[in-house]
C-alpha cells in the first residue's frame, strides 16, 4: 500500500518542476479570457470612438464613390487613389487595432503565464496523431469545453435577445433620422449592444480561469518518489558530496602545510597537538597558520623541523590555541601575554644562532586563562 501511494501523483509540483514546464512552453492559458479581453477592447473602442469612426467611414465612402473625371482620363491615377484610401482606412482604424493587439498580448499576464520558450517552437508531429486527437475530444477536458461552449452560446444569445427587445424603439427611430445623425446613433447603439453582450462572458471567464489554473497544476502533480528523486538530484549524490568534501579538506590541508615553513614558532602538546604561529610586520596580532592533532600534528612538527622552525612544548597554550583560534585568524587578547613570551624566546633563539653565547632557556609555565584550556573547561 505504501508503494502504491508513492506512485500516485498526489503531491503539488515543486518549484523546479514548474520551471521545467515553463522551459518546455507549458503554461496555464485560457482561451475564454483571451477572447473576452479582445471583445471587450473592441466594444470599448467602438463605444468611445463610434461617432468619430462613423464620420471618418462616411467621408471615406463618399471620397471613394465619388466619380472623378481625372481618373477616367488617367487610369494610372487609380492606384494612387487606392493607396490614399487605404492609408485613410489604416489611420482611421489604427487606434482600434492597437487596442486589440494590447488586449491580445495582455491575456498571459493575468495568469502569470507570459513566457518565451524556444522548445515550444520545435515541431511536434505527435500532435497530428488522429487517435490521440479523438482521445482528447472524448476526454473529460473535451466534455468541459463542450459545456463551456453551450453555456457561452446560451448566455450570449440570451443577452442578445434581451438587448434587441429593450432597444426596439431606438431601432425603429433610426429609420426617421437623417443619415449623419442615424449613423452616429447606430454606432452608439451597436457599441452599447456589443458591450452588453460581451460583458456576460465575464461569467464564463470567472469560471474558466480558476479551472484552467487548477487543471494546469493538477497536470503537473508529482509522486512522492519523484519528489525524493528530485531532492537527491538537487542535493547531489551523498557519495559524490562526501568525495568533494574529502577533496576540499585535502586541498585545505595542503595549503595549511605549505604555510608551516613560514611560521615563527610551533607550539606543541608535545605529541597530540601542534599549532604554528606567525607574526609579521603590519599584523595586528600573531595568527595561526596551521594546526592539527594526531598524525597532522606529527606532520606539522616534521615540516617545521625540516625548515628550522622553533618548537616549544607548552601543552596548555597549544590546547587553547587549537580549540579557540581558527586558521588564518589572529589570537584572542587573553593569549597575548603567553604568546608574546613564546615569541620573545624565538627572537632570543635567533640572536643566539647569530652571535652564540648561552642557549636561551625555553619559557616554562606560560600563563593561560583556565577557561581557555579544554581540560579545564571539561573538568
Amino acid at each position: 500500500m505504501a508503494e502504491d501511494s508513492d506512485l500516485e501523483k498526489t503531491e503539488p509540483a515543486s518549484a523546479r518542476r514548474l520551471e521545467q514546464a515553463r522551459e518546455e512552453g507549458q503554461v496555464p492559458h485560457s482561451r475564454e479570457l483571451g477572447a473576452f479581453l479582445i471583445l471587450m477592447a473592441a466594444a470599448g473602442g467602438i463605444w468611445m470612438m463610434g461617432g468619430w469612426l462613423a464620420q471618418r467611414t462616411t467621408a471615406m465612402f463618399r471620397r471613394g464613390l465619388t466619380l472623378d473625371e481625372k481618373l477616367l482620363r488617367e487610369p494610372d491615377q487609380m492606384l494612387v487613389r487606392f493607396a490614399d484610401l487605404s492609408q485613410d482606412v489604416l489611420i482611421t482604424f489604427s487606434p482600434l487595432l492597437l487596442a486589440l493587439m494590447i488586449a491580445a498580448a495582455a491575456s498571459p499576464f493575468f495568469l502569470n503565464a507570459f513566457n518565451f520558450s524556444p522548445k515550444a517552437l520545435v515541431p511536434n508531429f505527435t500532435r497530428l496523431d488522429p487517435i490521440k486527437g479523438l482521445q482528447r475530444l472524448f476526454s473529460w477536458t473535451g466534455l468541459v469545453d463542450l459545456v463551456k461552449a453551450v453555456a457561452k452560446a446560451g448566455l450570449v444569445g440570451g443577452m442578445a435577445c434581451w438587448v434587441i427587445w429593450s432597444e426596439r424603439n431606438d431601432l425603429v427611430m433610426l429609420l426617421a433620422q437623417p443619415i449623419e445623425v442615424g449613423l452616429a446613433s447606430a454606432g452608439h447603439l451597436v457599441a452599447f449592444s456589443f458591450l452588453a453582450i460581451v460583458s456576460v462572458m465575464l461569467v464564463i471567464v470567472a469560471i474558466d480561469v480558476p479551472f484552467q489554473l487548477w487543471h494546469y497544476h493538477d497536470k503537473l502533480k508529482m509522486t512522492r518518489d519523484e519528489l525524493r528523486q528530485e531532492a537527491k538530484e538537487m542535493e547531489g549524490d551523498p557519495h559524490v558530496k562526501g568525495r568533494i568534501r574529502s577533496l576540499q579538506r585535502e586541498a585545505a590541508r595542503r595549503r595549511m602545510m605549505a604555510a608551516v615553513p613560514k611560521a615563527d614558532i610551533i607550539v606543541t602538546n608535545p605529541t597530540h597537538f601542534a599549532v604554528a604561529l606567525a607574526y609579521k610586520g603590519g599584523m595586528g596580532a600573531p595568527s595561526v597558520v596551521a594546526k592539527g592533532t594526531g598524525e597532522i600534528a606529527r606532520r606539522i612538527r616534521e615540516i617545521g623541523a625540516e625548515h628550522g622552525v622553533p618548537l616549544l612544548e607548552a601543552p596548555p597554550l597549544a590546547r587553547a590555541l587549537y580549540r579557540h583560534v581558527e586558521i588564518d585568524r589572529e589570537i584572542p587578547g587573553t593569549l597575548y601575554a603567553a604568546v608574546a613570551e613564546a615569541l620573545a624566546w624565538v627572537y632570543q633563539l635567533a640572536d643566539w644562532r647569530q652571535t652564540g653565547g648561552q642557549y636561551p632557556v625555553p619559557p616554562q609555565n606560560l600563563q593561560v586563562p583556565a577557561e581557555l584550556v579544554p581540560e579545564a573547561v571539561n573538568g
